[in-house]
């Protein structure tokens, strides 16, 4: 079952860049950062807002959470989404795409390994 949106991803060419921006502009505030990406969040809820520089399907953006991604994932396979990337590991469980009848992706993600440690950015 999806659980809610955990994370919408934002694809952006200058990580530092799109930080300032977001964070000036926007009112975002940054939650944690790596070597390709920044989580920014929002007042109103814990879903947040991911700038990265990865490669990604372009309508890959949205992620939702959910349980067990292995477990979600059989269940969604066999209830009739196609696969576009079996599960795979991520910094904080397990990720995999897969695409609903209708050519909209499906995003799932679980955190099997515990949410990333949060900052406070100056």
């Amino acid at each position: 079952m999806l659980r809610k949106i955990d994370c919408v991803m934002v694809p952006v060419t200058d990580l530092e860049g799109a930080a300032v921006f977001y964070t000036r502009v926007f009112g975002l505030h940054e939650l944690w950062r790596d070597d390709a990406a920044v989580g920014l969040t929002m007042p109103d809820t814990d879903a947040e807002i991911v700038l990265h520089t990865m490669t990604l399907e372009p309508d890959a953006g949205v992620h939702y959470l959910v349980d067990d991604v292995p477990a979600a994932f059989a269940a969604y396979r066999d209830a009739g989404c196609a696969v576009r990337t079996p599960p795979f590991d991520i910094a904080v469980g397990r990720c995999a795409v897969l695409e609903d009848p209708y050519g909209n992706a499906v995003c799932i993600l679980d955190l099997t390994k515990g949410r990333r440690d949060t900052q406070t950015s100056a």
